[in-house]
């Protein structure tokens, strides 16, 4: 069920204004794409404040002032987001950078300096999708899998 600024998941209620905004807007193109309320929330939460904290202040300016998210808003659906709803998240080198991305996926979601940082990312995406996580060494091999799957 898609939301608004004035009808939303009892667990954004606490954010801040403008991350409860955001959150929103993800929270309603996940729904688009076909994925489940109770998986699209925390997504969108999640990412929602990671935007928050990464946004420069003229990105949080304009955002505040664009248009609010509407029920009734249309998305451009992703055809691949059925495949990579469950699919199980990687942590891989190249490039001199440690990526994560969803297996199958055309493109790293996330970029990071140090590994590290990046198996955090892939687990906090995992939890929200229920999958596991894949993490490989920097030759390639398979170091270890956590399973998140519940």
């Amino acid at each position: 069920m898609p939301w608004n600024l004035t009808d939303y998941p009892a667990s954004m209620k606490n954010l801040d204004p403008l991350i409860r905004k955001k959150a929103i807007a993800i929270a309603n193109a996940l729904l688009a794409d076909g994925y489940p309320d109770d998986r699209a929330i925390p997504i969108a939460t999640s990412q929602a404040e990671k935007w928050y904290k990464d946004a420069s202040a003229d990105e949080k300016k304009d955002f505040q002032r664009a248009k609010t998210p509407q029920k009734n808003d249309s998305h451009t659906t992703n055809k691949n987001a059925k495949k990579l709803m469950n699919a199980d998240v990687e942590v891989t080198y190249d490039d001199d950078k440690w990526l994560v991305r969803s297996e199958k996926a055309d493109q790293a979601s996330d970029s990071f300096e140090t590994k590290e940082q990046a198996v955090e990312r892939a687990k906090e995406i995992s939890k929200n999708k229920h999958s596991s996580v894949k993490i490989y060494k920097q030759d390639g091999t398979l170091q270890q899998t956590i399973d998140y799957s519940e």
